[in-house]
């Protein structure tokens, strides 16, 4: 037990400061290491992608508020931006955390990592989209914040991979959006991980120390770990230029991608 909890407070230290850095929850790096962490203990297969993804939501919301009031005692945060994306947020959430469930974790677990080296590529070659265009209006909005929302959900992340670029393509200020996406991923944290709470419920094959898809002894130890170095990523986030990070993080999400496809 001392090996498990000092493998998750050093993952936390290390999503908890990615959390601020580039205003993502940590859900990339942390669902990886959770299954690797299950795998350990033997757990049941059959669950190790549904655990791992709603206790890694469940994370991001201590971790998630900690980046977003770190970002916000900064002025960044666009409250109206968050205020027309949350509600749909919240239903895709919910959805994603019901879809994810159903799916076999094997399929899950393939699909993860797939998309780990997606996002590893656009962060290799294209940075984040050019400017386009205007925030659209309240059905774009919705729209908008169901797709990440539900997306978000079933890859146990807090919405930042896809909501920055998408409002840096809306001509959001960098920095703006990174804070208003650590903001954006509490409603997506918050609802995803009662959906994957609901989801697990009845489940029998479960662990000690559960609450449906929700492992507390990983939680508790990341979230510990994390609410430390979130403040840490949010201040330098607002020093360092991105570039000079994103490639070493690429290499990260490529190694953690072909893991998941490959063992």
């Amino acid at each position: 037990m001392l090996e498990v909890a000092l493998i998750c407070l050093a993952t936390g230290v290390l999503t908890g400061f990615l959390s601020g850095l580039f205003g993502v929850g940590g859900g990339l790096v942390l669902v990886p290491v959770l299954v690797a962490l299950f795998e350990l203990q033997q757990f049941d297969p059959a669950i190790y992608m549904p655990l791992a993804l709603g206790t890694s939501l469940c994370t991001i919301v201590v971790n998630g508020l900690s980046s977003t009031l770190a970002h916000y005692r900064r002025g960044a945060v666009d409250w109206h931006i968050f205020s027309r994306l949350a509600p749909s947020l919240v239903v895709g959430a919910l959805l994603g955390a019901q879809l994810a469930s159903a799916v076999p974790s094997a399929t899950m677990k393939i699909a993860f990592g797939v998309g780990e080296l997606l996002v590893a590529f656009r962060l290799l070659t294209a940075g984040q989209p050019k400017a386009g265009r205007a925030l659209p209006g309240n059905l774009g909005m919705s729209i908008a914040g169901a797709v990440i929302g539900t997306i978000s959900a079933m890859g146990g992340i807090g919405g930042a991979t896809l909501s920055v670029p998408y409002m840096t393509w809306c001509n959001v200020v960098m920095q703006r959006a990174v804070a208003t996406a650590a903001a954006c991923g509490l409603p997506i944290a918050v609802s995803g991980a009662i959906g994957y709470v609901v989801s697990g419920w009845s489940a029998s094959n479960l662990p000690e120390w559960t609450t449906g898809y929700v492992y507390w002894p990983a939680a508790l130890a990341v979230m510990l770990a994390g609410v430390v170095m979130a403040p840490v990523g949010a201040k330098l986030a607002h020093r360092w230029p991105a570039d000079k990070l994103k490639h070493g993080f690429a290499l990260l999400l490529t190694v953690l991608g072909l893991k998941m496809l490959l063992f």
